[in-house]
C-alpha cells in the first residue's frame, strides 16, 4: 500500500552503481511501489488495485504470474481472417495466363491483372483489420508479458508487408512467436527459417543451390543471434547461404526443396560437414555470443535502455552472470526472465525511467495504468503509425531503432495530444483521429488514498501519488507543487473532470514518454 511519504518523496539516488550480480532482491523489500515497476516492465502496468494484487502475493508469487501465465485466460485467436487473399494460382489458371499473353489476348490479360489487384486490396484491408485486432489485444489481455514479448519478436525477426504482400503469412509469423513468446530462443530460430513470410521477405525461396541467396544466411547471424562482426566471417555467410539452399514455401507451407538443395561439404564457423538449415543454426547457437547478444537486446527491452558505449561494468558483470544462466538453461527465455525480474539489479533506482516507452507500450501503458477506454482502434492505428510503429511493418530487417530515435518534434507533439486523447476522447485539430464519447471516471486512481484518508487527502498528497504511478519513480518535488496548486485552484475537488484534467496536464510531461 502507498503512503503519503512516498508518493510525494523525492526520487532515489539514480547514479549509484547497480548491484552486479543476479541476487534475488530481499523478498521484504518487494512493496508496492516495486510491484509497480515489475507490473510496468513485464507488462503495461496496471491500476492501482492491481498493482496491490500483485504486491500481495510476494515476490516469488508476483513474478510467476507473470511469468508463468498459462493459468491466465488466453484471448482468443484470430479465426475469422482469411488465408487465401493472396493464393497462388493454380496450374490451370497459370496455363490460361500464359496463353492469353502469348495469343495476344488483352481482354484476359486485364481480367487476370484486375482480380490480382482486387486481392491485393482486399488484402492491404485484411491487414488493417489484423493490426486492430492485435492493438485492442494489447489494451485487454490476461497476459500482458506474452504480448509484449510477441511484440518483442516482431521487431528482433523483423519482416514487412510492403516486400511480402500477403497479410495471411504475417499472421502466421506472428503466432508463432506467440507460440514461443517466452520459450526456447533456439527453438524459434529454428522455426524462423522455415517460416515463409521471412522466407519470402530475405528472398530464401529464391535460394538454390546452383545460385545461393546470402540474405537470410547474412541476417541470421549479423541482426537475429550473434551480432553485427561477433564470431563469424563473410566466408561463413557464404557457406551458411549453402546450408539454406532449398529452404523453400509452397502456398502457407514450408518445403524442403531437395533438388535445389546443395548437398556438398561446408565449413562453418570452424566445423567441417554436409550442413543444412537446421545443422546451421546448431551451429550458431554453439557460439557463446548467441546467448549474449540476447541477453543484451532483452536488457535493453526490460531494464535499461544503454547505448553499446555507456554499459558500465557493473551492468556488464550482470550481463555476463545472465548470459551464462541462459545458455546453462538451453536459452529458455521464460527462465532467464524469471532471474531478471527477481534480481536486485532490475529493481536499482538507476533503472527506473530508464527507457522511452514505444508508441505500442505508450499506448498499452496509458490504457492499463491510467485505465482509459481503449478508444477507437482505427485511430488508434494511425495514431501508432504517426509516432513510427506501424504493426507488422518495420522499417527495415533491423526493426525498429527504438530509444531516442522513437522521439522528435512532431512525434513527441504526436505523444503528448495522444495521451489526451486516450483521456478525453477528444480529436485533436491536426490528426483526423475520430471522437470517442465512451467516458471516463479516473476514480479508481486515487483509491488507495481515500483508503489511508477519506478527506482526500491534501492536494500534494493526491497529486505526488498520481505523479508517481503514472511515472513509475518518485516524483520531483518541482513536479508535484504546480499540480498540487491546480487541485488547490479547484478547492481540492476530486471528481472525474479535475481528475482527467490533472491526468492531461501528466501525460503532457516529458518524463511521461519513459518508463
Amino acid at each position: 500500500m502507498p503512503t503519503r511519504q512516498t508518493a510525494a518523496a523525492r526520487r532515489p539516488d539514480a547514479d549509484a552503481a547497480p548491484e552486479a550480480s543476479t541476487r534475488p532482491l530481499d523478498p521484504a523489500a518487494f512493496d508496492y511501489w516495486q510491484a509497480h515497476h515489475l507490473l510496468l516492465r513485464a507488462g503495461f502496468g496496471g491500476t492501482p488495485a492491481e498493482v496491490r494484487d500483485l504486491a500481495n502475493l510476494g515476490l516469488d508469487g508476483a513474478v510467476d504470474r507473470l511469468v508463468r501465465f498459462t493459468d491466465a485466460p488466453a484471448l482468443p485467436d484470430a479465426g475469422d481472417f482469411n488465408p487465401d487473399i493472396m493464393r497462388p494460382e493454380s496450374p490451370e489458371e497459370q496455363r490460361r495466363y500464359r496463353q492469353a499473353l502469348q495469343q495476344g489476348d488483352e481482354e484476359v490479360v486485364a481480367e487476370f491483372r484486375r482480380r490480382r489487384q482486387a486481392a491485393q486490396r482486399e488484402d492491404r484491408q485484411q491487414l488493417g483489420a489484423m493490426r486492430r485486432w492485435w492493438i485492442e489485444r494489447f489494451a485487454s489481455t490476461a497476459r500482458p508479458l506474452e504480448e509484449k514479448m510477441t511484440l518483442f519478436w516482431h521487431g528482433h525477426f523483423a519482416t514487412g508487408y510492403r516486400a511480402i504482400e500477403d497479410s495471411w503469412h504475417l499472421l502466421r509469423q506472428q503466432q508463432l512467436f506467440r507460440s514461443h513468446a517466452l520459450g526456447d530462443f533456439k527453438q524459434l530460430t529454428h522455426g524462423i527459417i522455415r517460416d515463409p513470410a521471412m522466407l519470402e521477405y530475405l528472398n530464401n525461396d529464391r535460394n538454390v543451390a546452383r545460385r545461393p541467396n546470402e540474405n537470410l544466411a547474412r541476417e541470421l547471424m549479423e541482426l537475429f543471434t550473434l551480432g553485427e562482426g561477433n564470431g563469424y566471417s563473410e566466408q561463413d555467410i557464404k557457406e551458411a547461404a549453402r546450408a539454406l539452399t532449398g529452404y523453400h514455401f509452397d502456398d502457407d507451407t514450408f518445403v524442403f526443396n531437395r533438388r535445389q538443395h546443395d548437398e556438398g561439404p561446408k565449413r562453418i564457423l570452424g566445423r567441417q560437414g554436409t550442413f543444412d538449415g537446421d545443422d546451421l543454426v546448431d551451429l550458431i547457437f554453439g557460439q557463446p555470443g548467441a546467448a549474449e547478444f540476447l541477453v543484451l537486446k532483452l536488457y535493453r527491452y526490460f531494464v535499461h535502455d544503454l547505448p553499446e558505449g555507456e554499459i558500465d561494468l557493473p551492468r556488464r558483470r550482470f550481463l555476463t552472470a545472465l548470459a551464462a544462466e541462459f545458455r546453462r538453461t538451453g536459452f529458455d527465455v521464460g527462465r532467464l526472465l524469471q532471474t531478471l525480474f527477481r534480481s536486485e539489479h532490475f529493481y536499482h533506482p538507476s533503472n527506473r525511467t530508464s527507457r522511452i516507452r514505444s508508441p505500442v507500450e505508450l499506448y498499452a501503458s496509458t490504457v492499463r495504468t491510467l485505465g482509459t477506454p481503449p478508444r477507437d482502434a482505427r485511430s488508434i492505428e494511425d495514431a501508432l503509425a504517426t509516432m513510427g510503429q506501424e504493426l507488422f511493418e518495420p522499417p527495415s530487417v533491423r526493426g525498429w531503432p527504438g530509444g531516442r530515435t522513437w522521439i522528435n518534434t512532431s512525434t513527441l507533439f504526436a505523444r503528448q495530444n495522444f495521451g489526451v486523447y486516450l483521456l478525453t476522447g477528444r480529436r485533436p485539430r491536426a490528426w483526423a483521429w475520430r471522437e470517442d464519447r465512451t467516458p471516463y471516471d479516473p476514480a479508481m486512481l486515487i483509491e488507495p488514498l481515500l483508503e489511508l484518508d477519506p478527506s482526500g487527502g491534501d492536494p500534494a498528497t493526491v497529486a505526488g501519488f498520481l505523479l508517481h504511478h503514472a511515472l513509475g519513480a518518485p516524483p520531483h518535488p518541482d513536479r508535484v507543487r504546480p499540480l498540487a496548486d491546480f487541485l488547490a485552484d479547484r478547492g481540492g475537488r476530486l471528481d472525474a473532470g479535475v481528475l482527467t484534467g490533472l491526468l492531461c496536464l501528466i501525460v503532457g510531461l516529458p518524463e511521461y514518454q519513459l518508463t
